[in-house]
């Protein structure tokens, strides 16, 4: 008796500190096969949200008036424009942020003009913005004038960025290149100027500056990139009004086919042939202060005819190429997104999206046929300046992506008129923000996955296989020990029985 229940505790004592053991070292396994799958999924997640440069407008404001070139004459006013949007924008950012916010601004073709026409108007109104940003709460990086060729790609980035053609997410959550993407052209239409990119194959027949190579997140895009000086939509209708005036013997009331039945206005000489657009255009007898009027006369088929005046054609005949202004471009193809100048044109046609060339033809007919009266019934948001000129717009449009760029109707669906994606404007400021802040590197790819998915996969199966494995053994070992526990207590009530 006393020699069984001596020896029963030694063998009870041995048995836990053997399975103790193995409960041990299965609890370390368990614990660092979840510390190195809770370790990738961090190193995913880290990938994720630090290197794809992902970014989503908050909101957006229109400065007031017709752009800072305008405040050649007054540049001490030009900060007048920001005051309103820059209240919005103390609203949206909490206080506390505020010197961590970065304020980048660009100009585009109007103070491009400016600076041709007049450099020391242009850099005093480029200081006087500065100087009122600087005054600001926020991290001003400062003021400059960007070329044509980088509006045009700075639009383009902008539209594929925000239609994911650059980066999309996987099965893992993971920003990778999409497969199969084709990237989108980019047609913008401003005031001053008007910007067509679009990607082009390696094997491009011509030898051009227009032409160049972009590298976006680890892969290198050939894209052809033209801006148009002077064919912007603001300049362009003023070398129309010019050429009106052209030909015209009296400056008393010149009909306009362009604009709406039984709408009368006048400008000044000096706002016709102040611009650098229209400066060859101009009369002998030209002077600023000289009042004509324009009557509308809503002939669509002769406003038709008058705007292929503004297009230079001369050189571009027998071309498999499209030209005009003496510049040639590849072929375009693939899809576009018209944003800017376009959509808003289609827009005051009640068009938006994809449509055919005959509609947009018929759309423009039945608006240039309306009176001026008929026009705040159709217009959702009714502005002389612009109401008035709409038709005039579209006419130039059809003109520029027909008779310019080539479009026909059978590729013509394939332009998408459009102002934001997903809340976002297409405007070349984004993909300006994105240069500047380092978002796109030059050369070096911005996604650098720790692992390929592959391996990814492989690790996470075994490390949870592994873990599985633990607690199925930790599992058996509580059985086990509970079995144990069951017969020691048996033979014990056994012995105290005998």
């Amino acid at each position: 008796m006393f020699t069984v229940l001596t020896r029963q505790p030694c063998e009870q004592a041995g048995l836990k500190a053997l399975s103790r053991t193995p409960a041990i070292v299965a609890l370390v396994v368990l614990l660092l096969s979840v510390v190195v799958l809770v370790a990738i999924a961090l190193i995913q997640i880290h990938q994720k949200e630090n290197n794809t440069g992902v970014v989503s407008q908050t909101c957006k404001c229109s400065v007031k008036g017709s752009g800072i070139a305008s405040y050649s004459k007054n540049p001490q006013d030009a900060p007048e424009a920001f005051e309103d949007c820059m209240q919005k924008v103390k609203e949206q950012i909490p206080a506390h942020l505020y010197r961590s916010t970065r304020i980048y601004l660009g100009a585009t073709a109007g103070m491009r003009l400016l600076r041709l026409q007049n450099e020391t108007a242009a850099n005093e109104v480029l200081a006087s913005i500065q100087n009122y940003f600087k005054s600001q709460p926020f991290d001003f990086r400062g003021a400059q004038i960007i070329s044509g060729q980088e509006e045009g790609i700075y639009g383009w980035i902008t539209a594929n960025y925000l239609m994911g053609n650059f980066l999309e997410k996987d099965l893992w959550h993971m920003w990778v290149h999409p497969k199969g993407v084709e990237t989108t052209g980019a047609l913008d239409l401003g005031g001053a100027s008007t910007q067509i990119s679009f990607a082009v194959g390696e094997a491009v027949e011509l030898n051009t500056s227009d032409v160049m190579k972009v590298s976006l997140y680890g892969y290198v895009y050939t894209l052809y990139t033209r801006s148009f000086q002077c064919y912007g939509r603001n300049e362009a209708e003023k070398r129309f009004l010019a050429t009106l005036l052209q030909d015209s013997i009296t400056k008393a009331k010149l009909a306009n086919p362009c604009y709406p039945r039984n709408y009368v206005t006048t400008f000044t000489g000096g706002h016709i042939f102040g611009s650098l657009c229209t400066e060859d255009l101009r009369p002998e007898s030209y002077d600023p202060n000289d009042v004509i009027t324009f009557e509308g006369t809503g002939n669509p088929s002769l406003c038709r005819e008058k705007v292929a005046s503004l297009f230079t054609f001369k050189a571009c005949h027998d071309q498999a190429i499209s030209c005009f202004d003496g510049v040639y471009q590849p072929k375009v193809k693939g899809s576009f997104v018209a944003f800017a100048g376009f959509y808003y044109t289609a827009s005051a046609l009640n068009l938006s999206g994809s449509f055919s060339l005959n509609t947009f033809n018929s759309s423009t007919w039945n608006f240039c046929s309306q009176n001026w009266s008929q026009l705040p019934l159709l217009l959702p948001r009714f502005d002389e300046m612009y109401a008035r000129s709409y038709c005039f717009s579209a006419h130039y449009i059809y003109h520029l992506l027909v008779s310019g760029y080539r479009f026909t109707e059978e590729t013509w669906p394939q332009i998408h008129f459009k102002k934001e994606v997903e809340n976002s404007s297409i405007a070349w400021s984004l993909g300006y923000m994105l240069s500047l802040t380092n978002q796109i590197p030059a050369e070096v790819p911005l996604i650098r996955l720790p692992m390929k998915p592959p391996a990814f996969i492989g690790t996470l199966a075994f490390f949870t296989g592994v873990a599985l494995l633990c607690l199925g053994f930790l599992v058996y070992l509580c059985v086990l020990s509970r079995n144990r526990r069951h017969s020691r207590h048996a033979l014990d009530h056994a012995v105290d029985s005998e």
